[in-house]
């Protein structure tokens, strides 16, 4: 297996990376997800040492990246946003030049995406973005090579997302623009993905032949879409408007209803964790259409890929 080498330092958004560079992950993260099913892997990460901040709580997260640098070797350690005290008792330039002398890389879970771009710019060591408030790149890589696994390519492929335009989405759409996967986003008007990422996947989409396509028509979206994909519509720290947000997004829920407006062989996608009967049924969550669970492993064998393409050098 081959370790792709990146023009970036640190994984801040999906955008810092390019089409040859997200494909060189997805092939080493092929390898090692069948070197696992195997019982074999790698010491990519030997002796490598991992700081995970989280402000945010995190299931899949936390063990992914977790369970993943021990797999390669390495070691994780869990700081919780409380205990570092991060921009509370220590500036976020401080803690990630403390960091720096410690560890060979660092994963930040956290509300503002500003915390990400100064620790990437403050730090000596690479970070990785884990999810903020504007992007979440994990994910949307984890999710195309979910993708990747079922098509030869993705020139010709459509993902429909229904529902919050939220960092899920937005990292989903500028992953689809730089792979060259078509994308349709239906969602309510004020809650439509960031207008810069739309606006700049535009430029990428026009370069790499694909479309990025915003709606507020869920049939229109799903009607010729390979994958039908949906996120939560309360985001953590988003309780305060869950009532005004439900209201207006009841219209956007992934039924078997909707599923029948579209292609018979379309699955379905979800980053979870999911609120069954909410923005998604259950039927359809358990159903054979479904390809969520293949998602989250997923998570684990792509952040393998970024950890070793970042911190390995």
């Amino acid at each position: 297996m081959n370790i792709p080498k990146l023009k970036t330092r640190s994984l801040v958004t999906v955008s810092d990376l390019d089409r040859n560079e997200i494909m060189d992950i997805f092939r080493l993260a092929a390898g090692l997800k069948r070197d696992a099913s195997r019982g074999k892997h790698p010491d990519f990460l030997r002796k490598k040492s991992l700081a995970m901040i989280f402000e945010k709580s995190s299931t899949r997260t936390r063990v992914s990246f977790e369970t993943g640098v021990t797999q390669l070797g390495g070691h994780a350690l869990f700081l919780d946003g409380n205990d570092i005290q991060l921009r509370r008792g220590e500036t976020i330039v401080d803690t990630a030049k403390v960091l720096s002398r410690y560890v060979d890389g660092i994963m930040i879970r956290t509300f503002s995406h500003d915390n990400v771009i100064e620790l990437a710019k403050s730090a000596t060591v690479p970070v990785i973005n884990g999810l903020s408030d504007e992007h979440h790149p994990c994910q949307a890589l984890a999710d195309f090579f979910t993708i990747y696994e079922r098509e030869t390519k993705f020139k010709g492929v459509t993902l429909a997302y229904v529902g919050d335009g939220n960092n899920v989405a937005n990292s989903l759409i500028q992953c689809a623009a730089i792979l060259g996967a078509n994308i349709t986003i239906a969602c309510p008007r004020q809650y439509e993905p960031d207008s810069y990422v739309v606006d700049d996947a535009r430029k990428t989409a026009a370069k790499s032949g694909s479309t990025v396509l915003i709606t507020r028509d869920p049939e229109a979206a799903v009607k010729n879409a390979n994958y039908i994909y949906t996120d939560v519509w309360i985001s953590m720290g988003e309780e305060k408007k869950a009532a005004a947000k439900k209201k207006v997004l009841a219209k956007y829920k992934i039924t078997k209803e909707l599923l029948n407006k579209g292609r018979a062989d379309s699955k379905v996608m979800h980053c979870l964790p999911a609120h069954r009967n909410e923005e998604i049924d259950g039927d359809v969550l358990d159903s054979g259409r479904s390809i969520v669970f293949d998602e989250a492993e997923n998570r684990l064998h792509v952040q393998k890929a970024v950890m070793c393409a970042l911190m390995s050098r």
